[in-house]
């Protein structure tokens, strides 16, 4: 029989531990005026650990200007996680504004509406 590998579950792991650490580095470190109350919603790092895709959220501000301020600011995050990770390779890190959040607000009211003229109706 063989045994199933703990790559996976490490490279969760890892993800898990990347979002934490750097939802900390953003609100205590970062000073970039671009950068307002971030939310890290999910981290995906690629299986050489090279390359992690973080994914954010914005109560208020423009995610244009934020995507810019945490990318220009990705090696500052990545050397404050180097020192918090226990691992060999730090990965790289890209911020992509997560819409979600928007996404489901949308749909809510759509519903919402949609939910009041059928009353409406009846």
């Amino acid at each position: 029989m063989r045994k199933k590998s703990a790559t996976p579950n490490r490279s969760f792991q890892v993800a898990d531990q990347i979002q934490r650490d750097l939802a900390e580095l953003i609100a205590r470190e970062l000073k970039d005026p671009r950068v307002g109350m971030v939310t890290i919603q999910g981290v995906e790092v690629t299986p050489d650990y090279a390359h992690a895709k973080v994914f954010f959220s914005l109560l208020v501000g423009d995610p244009v200007e934020t995507a810019e301020g945490l990318n220009q600011a990705a090696g500052f995050l990545r050397a404050g996680l180097f020192k918090r990770l226990h691992i060999h390779t730090v990965p790289t890190l890209h911020f992509i504004f997560d819409q979600t959040t928007e996404r489901a607000a949308d749909m809510n009211a759509l519903i919402a509406r949609a939910v009041s003229s059928r009353a409406k109706e009846d």
